[in-house]
């Protein structure tokens, strides 16, 4: 919203729903039926006079129905995959022990109920069905297709989603740091969801290997063993977590399984923090070659961090190298063309 009414000079007005509070039965019936309430769309489109409706995250609650009122109501269409959810229950095509996963293939979503990737046999039966049952729907109401990544795009083919096409649409990142200033820093930092598949105990092992300390921000399911060198913080919010950064000579990204993007990590170089990662989907993108390691080797990780440990050049030119992926200036031109070729388009 940022993005359009400060450099595309539009306006821009929010329609959400917050999925948290929604009982599981209910949001069952939303992943079933293909959405709720659709007609909420349609009325907004009709009181705010939207040429294009912009929709991120439709699951459970919004669903295919939810395009398709927006198009009758006179509205374009962009729909825009953050993840992998047209096909993987998860959406980050990790199975339970967090390994990167392609199991699930177009409408074939079994193994997912397989797998029990929801952590409940119920659950995992509702996505697999709803998913099988309605992705296509969804991509077919959609005048264009978003995603923050050529690797998420290939991901999605290889997944047999519906996508033929797509525009490719980094995440904006809107400050910069003018320099780095992790020769100052005194510890390595992860930032992430506590889960199997971001790979923390990799961190540990290479951290502890490397003589570096670490600090954990983030919560979730995983518990992190309380040993000498490894500090938690929990979840932290935007302003926390820019202090830990501005105190950390290195952020890690080890993720096992295939990152659409890496917002942590371009957030860490956007601050001028150095990043090492695993070599594995998009980070393959943010990251120089350099910094990249097989997911999973520990000791390949704590070489890297070694050499990049308070690296003030490295934090300075990962700067300029997500600058010219992310900044305002290019991201906003492509999302502009996105728009005029949706308006273009006939209903």
């Amino acid at each position: 919203m940022w993005l359009v009414r400060e450099k595309l000079g539009e306006d821009a007005q929010l329609l959400a729903r917050d999925s948290i509070g929604l009982g599981r039965g209910e949001a069952a019936r939303g992943l079933l039926r293909g959405g709720l309430r659709p007609g909420d769309v349609s009325a907004a489109v009709r009181l705010t006079g939207a040429s294009i409706v912009h929709a991120h995250n439709l699951h459970p609650t919004w669903g295919w129905r939810a395009l398709a009122a927006a198009r009758a109501a006179g509205a374009k269409v962009v729909l825009h995959l953050h993840n992998y959810r047209l096909v993987c229950a998860v959406g980050t095509c990790a199975d339970p022990r967090g390994e990167d996963c392609t199991r699930c293939h177009g409408a074939d979503t079994l193994p997912g109920l397989r797998e029990n990737c929801r952590d409940s046999r119920v659950e995992a039966a509702v996505y697999a069905a709803a998913l099988a049952l309605h992705s296509r729907r969804m991509v077919e109401q959609a005048n264009a297709v978003v995603v923050p990544s050529a690797f998420a795009l290939e991901r999605l083919r290889t997944l047999g989603a519906p996508v033929e096409h797509a525009h490719v649409l980094p995440h904006v990142m809107r400050a910069f740091a003018p320099t780095s200033r992790a020769d100052r820093g005194t510890y390595a930092l992860i930032a992430a969801r506590l889960v199997r598949g971001k790979g923390l105990d990799v961190a540990v092992a290479a951290c502890r290997q490397a003589g570096i300390e670490l600090v954990v921000a983030g919560d979730g399911p995983l518990r992190i063993e309380r040993t000498k060198g490894v500090r938690t913080v929990g979840r932290v919010d935007g302003e926390e977590l820019g202090r830990l950064r501005a105190g950390a000579g290195l952020e890690l990204a080890p993720s096992r399984m295939a990152e659409s993007f890496g917002l942590s990590a371009a957030e860490a170089m956007a601050a001028g923090v150095p990043v090492v990662g695993s070599r594995i989907g998009a980070l393959t993108e943010l990251l120089p070659d350099d910094a990249l390691v097989t997911p999973g080797d520990a000791t390949a990780l704590a070489a890297a961090a070694r050499r990049r440990f308070g690296d003030r050049d490295a934090g300075t030119a990962g700067i300029e190298r997500v600058r010219a992926l992310t900044a305002p200036e290019v991201v906003a031109p492509t999302l502009a063309r996105i728009y005029e070729e949706v308006r273009g388009k006939r209903p």
